[in-house]
């Protein structure tokens, strides 16, 4: 035996001399000549380095070629591939002409490195990513509609990079990265995932877990069976099921702030019962006591216990209604589980709680009840140095086995500090320790670093979530069956001539012997991190920015790349530390786009997960019209909106939410074609958005129209809302390059309802300023004296703030879009008068500028519409922050405009950026003002958006005046013409008036005007 096996190994030996040799004979001019093939190829879509051919041997029949690993990073497609190819034999001599040929790169085939979504013909035996979980962790029973082609029973974990910490070093709490360009990284990636990102995979129908307070909300209330701290009330109704106390431990909340490894949900006990199936049923109530009027977001909190029940019935009582929940308690037992955002009153009302039933398809089973929260709150966990006095350096992700470096403090009596941070700011691992997540999860430096702690713990949390399911069978855990997971970072780094650094994405493939628990090659992840990279980058390129670079995909051992048990992808979107990405960065409409891309990546990956068809959810509808077709009954009109990106994001039907008052918006009405009547009460104002619907999800909302009807009605207004701008702050660079910049004292731009991402103004302007530490950052260094607020965008929301007013004075309204006007659906002339919001509409870039303005004041073919209108007599009230500049001081301006604005409105500009102080008075003219002060809103705040630079303008005919002034420089802010038609036009925003009795006088006051005789 052992003479054939040396037999065996000399002829083997033999035979790779022999391939070795005949490998040899691929030339080095020949291995140049396919790297060049690589190279290029890889240049039509991606930025690394270069390409090379490292080796070559001849496996029997087929000729073997090893790429470096940048070969790996390019986005394999079976064309690409196809084409390199052939391109390679080409280069080949008669030697391996019928030698078969196969490229690797990172040790795969590169055929083998294009996504399974993405081929044509679909592998047998290829294991895939899946759960058997017939019911999800929560489900939403009052939506008028569910998809059946999105992300229902699938359970995402995400988070939005670092957070507020607590450095122990330094004795301090302090951001993990710098202030830079208005923002810092750990608030920076939140203002995709919160307000765009996780809404549009719950429209899809996933379950989506957050390891960080996803609730902006300040004011924090707990109900619980224990204790409540306030005045808040939990009770029980007991039929013949008694509530009875659990044997384990449950939540309280005994303390003001928890201190080293305490966790609430061990210092209490909590409820159950058993559930029915008919009969009367058992209830558990929560009634809040809430500070403030507001919208909160509603966690409950139960335990998983033998028996749980999988349908635990929840119903939540708000400003809109009712809402109900189906939780599966088999799952997610002693953590917090969010349900939902509502609106709640000030005080405590019957009309404002949360229920839970024992009624259930299935009697006999327990469902327990434990406490609710409800808002975001600030941080209650209170850190110090280790009593030990030992600290260690921090470690990147990366690095996190290098051994780690300590170093002893001086023995001084460290107090215990929280954050003073909205907890929405801090870092994940001080909400897993408020969630009852346990210290072995967030703490793995028992204590000593919150740094490295907080980024190993995300990885930890994703598997303890998973922990007893499918996906992590061998752990302890939440039993929550985790489909994928999604680290949302940006990176650091300049360039020096404002290109772009780009999207860079992150995976790993070597832990556990390469596979998941089901057998699944962890290269999943790859598949997940290149479909979600390539829907941002051609997004991007289509959209705003064709230069937009596409970095590598790098297979490297980050931490929450690794750790997780299931697919993961790390996204380095771009890099907030160059300006040029920036400019991007901060603009609401590239951060939906960028969430709708991640969005469509993980949908297509999990679709081909499951072997499943998917639908794109369609875009928000447009071109809506409120108006009233009898005394009472309103019309809604709308039209969807196709998307050049997405041929199966269409929408097939539509939901009508509908706001009487002052509550907040009901559950909605599925209707199947784009309009819908409904008749309204008399002295009440209505409200109405629209999303669109189809087999993927729900759009995002529309804008918001109001109607109204008078109880003794002068007449009918139509509010035409043409503020539907969104963008970045104003920026400039210098023309010898030496400073560029964000200038949002000059304009702030304009959030997407909100912004929880600005820190404060950009101070350090000068280019050639390194960055030396997080506290200096240079180059793009900011202020931080908005770093804990929410700062308020366009709503949306503005004509039932015209309409209000218009009501107090008498007249009924209703209200429509700008494009709506703009296409000749509205016939002006039914309408007396026209009230046209303008807010900060004005012409502004995307980034670079490489793609056409947006949110010009007027367009052509409103100027038509408009004009039309005047010169039938009509009377038309106009104000914006931007009606004069957008005009004259733009580089588009034209003579056309100017004329528009002087020979029909009758005005014509001063000056832009007219006053700082927010204060405007009447003057006397021959047209009556009612004579008070008005203030406006000129600083940033959560109320409403700002006006910073406000327009100075003047008459433009010798039958207009001034009828409005600046109280700080008596410059002109508004003008009235009487003529053959009435024009009143304000260089202020009517709806940015800080309160309503000065928004009735005014509007009075403009209506009693055009009630007066003309000339």
């Amino acid at each position: 035996m052992m003479f054939i096996k040396k037999i065996s190994f000399s002829a083997i030996f033999a035979l790779a001399t022999i391939q070795g040799s005949i490998a040899q004979e691929l030339s080095p001019e020949v291995r140049v000549q396919i790297a060049t093939v690589l190279n290029e190829v890889a240049r039509k879509e991606i930025s690394i380095g270069k390409i090379t051919i490292d080796s070559a041997k001849l496996q029997k029949n087929e000729l073997i070629l090893f790429a470096n690993t940048n070969c790996s990073y390019i986005p394999f497609r079976e064309n690409n591939v196809l084409e390199i190819y052939s391109r390679v034999r080409t280069l080949l001599t008669p030697d391996f002409s019928n030698c078969k040929v196969k490229i690797y790169a990172n040790k795969k085939a590169i055929e083998d490195l294009i996504p399974t979504a993405l081929k044509s013909r679909k592998e047998k035996g290829t294991i895939s990513f899946t759960h058997k979980s017939t019911k999800p962790l929560t489900t939403r029973l009052s939506n008028p509609f569910a998809p059946t082609k999105g992300l229902v029973n699938r359970h995402i974990a995400l988070w939005q990079s670092h957070g507020y910490y607590y450095e122990a070093k330094l004795s301090r709490w302090e951001w993990q990265r710098a202030r830079v360009f208005q923002t810092v990284e750990d608030l920076f990636t939140q203002s995709y995932v919160l307000p765009y990102l996780v809404p549009m995979l719950e429209n899809a129908g996933a379950n989506v877990l957050i390891p960080r307070e996803r609730d902006t909300q300040v004011a924090e209330v707990i109900i619980d069976n224990d204790n409540n701290r306030d005045t808040s009330i939990y009770s029980e109704i007991n039929t013949d099921k008694e509530w009875q106390t659990g044997s384990s431990p449950g939540f309280a909340h005994f303390r003001n702030h928890y201190v080293d490894f305490e966790n609430p949900f061990k210092e209490g006990t909590y409820r159950f019962t058993q559930t029915v199936k008919k009969g009367k049923e058992n209830l558990a109530e929560w009634i809040p006591s809430i500070p403030e009027t507001g919208k909160y977001a509603v966690y409950v909190s139960y335990q998983t216990v033998d028996n749980s029940t999988d349908d635990a019935l929840y119903t939540i009582y708000h400003k809109g209604g009712v809402s109900r929940f189906k939780v599966n308690q088999t799952m997610g037992g002693g953590t917090w589980i969010y349900l939902g955002h509502f609106s709640f009153d000030k005080g405590k009302n019957p009309s404002g709680k949360v229920v839970l039933s024992n009624r259930s398809s299935k009697s006999g089973r327990i469902v327990t009840a434990d406490a609710v929260k409800i808002g975001g709150g600030y941080g209650n966990i209170a850190r110090r140095v280790s009593p030990c006095g030992i600290v260690t350096e921090n470690r990147k992700s990366s690095d996190d086995n290098a051994p780690a470096v300590s170093t002893k403090l001086p023995q001084i009596d460290y107090p215990y500090e929280t954050s003073g941070y909205p907890r929405f700011t801090e870092a994940a691992r001080y909400w897993m320790q408020w969630a009852g997540i346990p210290d072995s999860i967030y703490s793995e430096s028992h204590g000593q670093n919150d740094y490295t702690d907080d980024y190993k713990s995300r990885g930890l949390w994703v598997n303890y979530l998973a922990g007893g399911s499918a996906a992590a069978p061998n752990d302890k855990g939440l039993n929550i069956p985790v489909d994928m997971a999604f680290a949302f970072h940006s990176d650091a780094g300049t360039t020096p001539n404002d290109s772009i650094i780009g999207t860079l994405g992150i995976f790993q493939t070597a832990a556990n012997d390469g596979i998941f628990a089901n057998g699944t090659s962890r290269y999943a992840s790859r598949d997940l991190t290149d479909l979600i990279q390539s829907h941002i980058v051609n997004d991007i390129r289509r959209l705003y920015e064709p230069n937009w670079t596409r970095r590598g995909m790098w297979n490297q051992s980050y931490y929450e790349a690794r750790v997780p048990k299931v697919p993961t992808m790390l996204l380095e979107l771009l890099s907030h530390q160059n300006f040029a990405d920036m400019r991007y960065g901060l603009d609401p409409r590239f951060r939906f786009t960028v969430s709708r891309a991640i969005y469509k990546g993980m949908l297509q990956f999990l679709a081909n997960q499951y072997k499943q068809d998917y639908v794109v959810q369609p875009l928000p509808v447009d071109h809506m019209s409120a108006r009233f077709t009898k005394a009472t009954e309103v019309e809604l009109t709308w039209q969807p909106v196709d998307d050049p990106l997405e041929p199966t994001a269409k929408a097939e039907q539509y939901i009508v939410y509908t706001r009487i008052g002052e509550e907040d918006f009901d559950n909605g009405t599925l209707v199947n074609k784009n309009s819908y009547r409904t008749n309204i009460p008399s002295g009440v104002i209505c409200s109405y958005k629209v999303t669109a619907v189809n087999k993927g999800g729900e759009s995002f909302p529309s804008e918001i129209l109001s109607v109204g009807k008078a109880i003794q009605t002068k007449g009918t207004v139509l509010v035409i809302n043409g503020f539907d701008r969104i963008s970045a702050p104003a920026d400039f660079v210098a023309p010898q390059d030496s400073i560029a910049g964000f200038l949002d004292q000059l304009d702030h731009g304009v959030p997407y309802k909100t912004d929880i991402s600005y820190i404060g103004s950009m101070k350090e302007f000068r280019r050639n300023i390194p960055w030396m530490d997080d506290d200096a950052s240079g180059f793009g260094d900011s202020y931080s004296n908005y770093e804990t607020k929410v700062i308020a965008g366009n709503s949306f929301d503005y004509p039932s703030i015209h309409g209000k007013a218009i009501l107090k004075a008498g007249y009924s309204f209703v209200s429509c879009s700008d494009e709506v006007l703009e296409n000749g659906s509205v016939e002006l002339q039914d309408y007396p008068f026209v009230d046209l919001i303008l807010g900060k509409e004005k012409q502004t870039k995307m980034g670079r500028g490489a793609m056409a303005l947006e949110f010009k004041t007027f367009t052509p073919s409103m100027q038509q519409a408009l004009t039309d209108y005047c010169q039938k007599g009509g009377s038309l009230f106009i104000s914006g922050a931007y009606v004069g500049s957008d005009l004259w001081d733009n580089p588009m301006a034209n003579q056309i405009d100017k004329d528009f604005a002087t020979e029909v409105l009758k005005y014509k500009w001063r000056a832009g950026q007219a006053a700082i102080e927010g204060k405007v008075k009447s003057v006397t003219s021959p047209y009556s003002v009612l004579g008070i002060q008005y203030t406006y809103y000129n600083e940033l705040n959560a109320e409403s958006y700002v006006v910073e630079s406000p327009d100075a303008i003047e008459p433009a005919t010798n039958e207009a005046f001034t009828v409005l002034r600046y109280s700080e420089n008596n410059l002109s802010a508004g003008i009235a013409y009487k003529g053959k038609y009435k024009t009143f036009v304000t260089g202020f925003p009517f709806e940015s008036l800080r309160n309503e009795s000065e928004r009735e006088s005014l509007m009075k006051s403009v209506l009693d005007f055009f009630d007066s005789p003309t000339e």
